[in-house]
């Protein structure tokens, strides 16, 4: 069973581990994308950081039983980041890494939107911004129950810009909802450009803290920011927490990290292209 202990320091040793499970689930995101040719893997190289910080030094979890009744709640609000979650399973063993070749393929339970009958993901989250108020209802449905589950919420800042997040977030202020945690994946990317040309969001932590959230804002790409907002927000009273992480599209791979369009990676040239990004992320391990 994979309980962390959330009030501890993580130790330096610990971050050289959550560093390897974050080049780990780098390497399956490539996987997915190379079976399929094409997909999310912009978003999911970007928070390959926040996965590993989540999934294997916060979350209290069973990766055998993701049923208890106990667990932390993570809410994928935004649901095509699905390739990150899956990566990230997979090093929990929920699937098997032969698996992952599978990703959007007819018939296979790796689906680039996945739905909440795949293991280990609690909402269906294609359509953006519902589940903020998903999370909320959960958050608040626990504490009416007595519970101490957590509740950690992923959107993305394209998603801020749908009215049913800021009902949401006024809701979750209302209610002092002190066991939902919400995570901002801001990396300046949606579908059709930069967020700040088509409808823009800024600021985002201030806007939350108007809505009776406490906010901050972080390097999404570095673990001891991630993990230090991580034990911010659990030891909040009071009040929802929102963590807003600035984070690089591609992140491990430079051509990606480069590229102006990397919300959904399909490559024009020949199937090669896949090999040269492969290479080029365990040439960016090798050097760390």
């Amino acid at each position: 069973m994979n309980v962390p202990d959330a009030g501890t320091a993580t130790t330096g040793a610990d971050l050289k581990q959550l560093a390897a499970v974050a080049r780990r689930i780098r390497s399956n995101v490539l996987a997915m994308v190379e079976g399929l040719g094409h997909g999310y893997v912009g978003q999911g190289l970007g928070t390959a950081d926040l996965f590993a910080a989540l999934y294997f030094g916060f979350l209290r979890l069973d990766p055998e039983n993701l049923d208890w009744p106990d667990r932390d709640r993570f809410v994928l609000s935004t649901g095509h980041y699905a390739i990150a979650l899956i990566a990230t399973l997979t090093e929990l063993g929920v699937f098997a890494p032969e698996e992952l070749r599978q990703y959007g393929s007819d018939g296979s339970r790796i689906e680039q939107n996945a739905t909440e009958v795949v293991p280990g993901f609690e909402i269906t989250g294609g359509s953006l911004s519902q589940g903020l108020s998903q999370a909320v209802g959960m958050a608040l449905g626990a504490r009416l129950a007595g519970r101490k589950n957590r509740i950690v919420c992923m959107l993305s800042d394209g998603e801020l810009q749908e009215g049913q997040i800021w009902e949401a977030a006024m809701a979750a202020g209302h209610y002092a909802l002190d066991n939902l945690i919400g995570i901002v994946d801001n990396n300046e990317l949606q579908a059709d450009g930069p967020p700040a040309r088509i409808m823009g969001v800024e600021p985002i932590p201030e806007k939350f803290i108007a809505f009776g959230w406490e906010a901050r804002r972080i390097d999404g790409n570095e673990l001891p920011a991630i993990i230090g907002a991580l034990h911010w927000a659990d030891a909040l009273r009071d009040k929802p927490a929102m963590i807003v992480a600035d984070t690089v599209p591609g992140k491990g791979v430079p051509s990606l990290e480069r590229r102006e369009k990397v919300h959904y990676v399909r490559p024009a040239g020949p199937d090669s292209e896949w090999s040269a990004i492969r290479h080029e992320l365990e040439a960016q391990e090798m050097v760390r």
